[in-house]
């Protein structure tokens, strides 16, 4: 996995967490917590489940560095720009592609079996983004109806990656197939308001 991957993926994290700190009154502080716990929420559980040693962000302390940078920037630009709403989901989709293929790439490299890879890509790709809503005491974007093809997105992804490894020789182009699915799913249900059924009971 090339390191820019990861990089861009912690850089986009960071500016949805600042997005998604609008209205909540935080300082500089809290929006940095809020930046730090959604870039690299989701590849430490990954990195927990999977034994690996030290935390990708212990081993290379820049994604720490890009987080704080790239939200410190962000909060300045929106103090003075109006960024539209709509940007905080489309970043989160970039994070969404880039952080499930890499979180499932990583699981395959380190032998985890293609389930338990699509798992933890998902896991990497979504938990970052649920610890931040915690955070900011809302419901979780994966658990509400309205926040179209979630983690849904991300599961179709990594299992296409999954099946084009091991079908075809190994490739990079496998992982950005992977990256791009996952973006064009979550992209077309903000668009066209695709979702999964929800669940309810039939009246008696």
């Amino acid at each position: 996995m090339p390191a820019w991957i990861e990089y861009f993926a912690v850089a986009v994290c960071a500016i949805s967490a600042v997005l998604a700190a609008e209205g909540k009154g935080m300082d500089l502080f809290g929006v940095m917590v809020l930046a730090l716990v959604t870039a690299v929420g989701g590849g430490t559980i990954r990195d927990l489940c999977l034994g690996v040693r030290p935390l990708f962000w212990i081993a290379e302390p820049m994604h720490l560095w890009t987080a704080l940078i790239v939200a410190a920037v962000t909060f300045v630009i929106v103090r003075f720009v109006h960024l539209p709403h709509r940007l905080l989901g489309v970043a989160d989709a970039f994070g969404l592609a880039l952080f499930g293929i890499a979180g499932t790439e990583k699981a395959l490299a380190n032998a985890a079996p293609p389930i338990v890879a699509i798992l933890l890509g998902i896991v990497t790709g979504v938990a970052g983004g649920i610890l931040r809503d915690v955070l900011r005491a809302e419901v979780p974007w994966v658990f509400k109806p309205e926040v179209n093809l979630y983690a849904t997105a991300v599961f179709a992804g990594a299992l296409v990656f999954v099946l084009l490894e091991q079908s075809l020789p190994p490739s990079e182009g496998n992982r950005y197939i992977g990256m791009v699915v996952i973006l064009i799913l979550r992209l077309a249900a903000m668009r066209w308001k695709l979702r999964l059924p929800t669940f309810q009971t039939r009246a008696r």
